[in-house]
Parts: structure tokens; C-alpha cells; sequence
């Protein structure tokens, strides 16, 4: 009886330390290997608007710019096309072209919807939740400034719920289509049980000058 208890010991010590190390690799290694990949795709889109500074539509290649959340994160978050695990886990935010089809911030009116991980593979929307009404979103591109104002909230919705990411986007007591931005992403912390929800709406462009030189709300 007594070997049988130490054996039975050492499996949940085993276990415990697999389980242990899986955690490790979840919330952290994978935050790494994600930063890094991202990291290097930021660099190269940096590169391209650099070698390439006429004007021009959209520059999708490799990304189609840069989020700035500063109520959320001083770093900047390199937005790409897509919103399945395969692109999200790359530490970017993607942008929806299923259930529905993301409007794109030059789109005259739309609902420019984007997606990224809470924890895991760069959480790069870990700290939503520190974003409030009236805080200010500014999405990089190669030649435009796009500054939108956050207007409302969702802290908890079903993962079904995919009226949030309409034209006019439901829940949000908007009305009327206009030029919206739709932050989305998992919650509670550690759960994909429901989604948190971020609306703000374009308040105003600013075309990038030669130095790059941020609109104030960066500052």
C-alpha cells in the first residue's frame, strides 16, 4: 500500500509540473515567439513605406498598418488581413473578412473590425478592458493618420454575437452608418467564453509627413 501511495504521489507530482510548464509555454513562451514574428513583420512593413514614399492607395503588403491604442498599450500593433488562429497567433490583430467583411479605414463608411488575443501569442488586446469612452484610437498607414473616439463598450457578449461587427454596428447605439472601429477579443481573462467589445468612430485624418510625426493624441 505504501509503494502504491508513492507512486501514486510521484504521477500527480509529474503531472502537476507537465501542467505547470504547459501553463509557462500558453501565457509566456508563446507571447515571445509571437512578439518576435511580429516584430520582424513590423520592421518589414516599415521598410517597404520607407523605400516607396509617393503617394498611393492602401499598402497591403505583408500588413495594412499600425493600431495605437495609448489607453491600452504604448506599443503599436501590426494590423494584417484575417482573424483565424494561423494569423492571430503571429501577435497581430487581424482584420474580420468572415462572418462578415471589415470595412477598411479609407472606406467612406463602414465598420473597420479587427480581432487579437487577450492572453497567449502576443495578448496584444490584453489590457482592453482599460480602455474608456472618449479615449482615442489612431490606426498608421503608409500616408494617413486615421484618429477615432472611442464612444461605447461592450465588456461581455457571446462569441456568436456577430451583429457587433455590422456596418452599423449593433449594441453600440449608433443608428446611422458612419466611419466606425471595432476592437474585439476574448473574455473573461484566460477564457474564450464570451467576447469584449471596443466601438469608436473617425473623427478626423492627418496625412503623414516626411518625419512621420505623430497626431497629438500620441503624444
Amino acid at each position: 500500500m505504501a509503494v502504491a501511495v508513492g507512486v501514486f504521489g510521484e504521477l500527480l507530482i509529474t503531472a502537476g509540473l507537465v501542467l505547470a510548464l504547459f501553463v509557462v509555454y500558453s501565457l509566456w513562451w508563446t507571447n515571445v515567439l509571437a512578439d518576435r514574428q511580429a516584430k520582424k513583420e513590423s520592421d518589414r512593413v516599415r521598410e517597404h513605406w520607407a523605400a516607396d514614399r509617393g503617394p498611393g492607395d492602401l499598402d497591403t503588403r505583408d500588413g495594412i498598418g499600425f493600431l495605437h491604442v495609448p489607453s491600452m498599450s504604448e506599443k503599436d500593433i501590426l494590423v494584417k488581413k484575417g482573424t483565424d488562429p494561423k494569423e492571430l497567433n503571429q501577435g497581430i490583430a487581424g482584420y474580420y473578412t468572415k462572418p462578415v467583411t471589415s470595412a477598411l479605414p479609407q472606406d467612406q463608411s463602414g465598420n473597420f473590425s479587427l480581432a487579437a488575443h487577450r492572453d497567449g501569442h502576443g495578448a496584444k488586446f490584453h489590457d482592453i478592458d482599460k480602455i474608456d469612452k472618449g479615449d482615442a484610437i489612431v490606426f498608421e498607414t503608409k500616408n494617413t493618420w486615421y484618429v477615432y473616439k472611442v464612444f461605447e463598450t461592450l465588456p461581455q457578449t457571446s462569441k456568436y454575437n456577430v451583429d457587433v461587427l455590422d456596418a452599423v454596428p449593433k449594441g453600440s447605439g449608433k443608428k446611422e452608418r458612419g466611419r466606425y472601429i471595432t476592437l474585439t477579443t476574448c473574455t473573461p481573462v484566460y477564457t474564450s467564453k464570451y467576447r469584449y467589445i471596443v466601438w469608436g468612430e473617425l473623427v478626423r485624418t492627418q496625412d503623414v509627413d516626411e518625419d512621420r510625426t505623430a497626431p497629438a493624441e500620441l503624444r
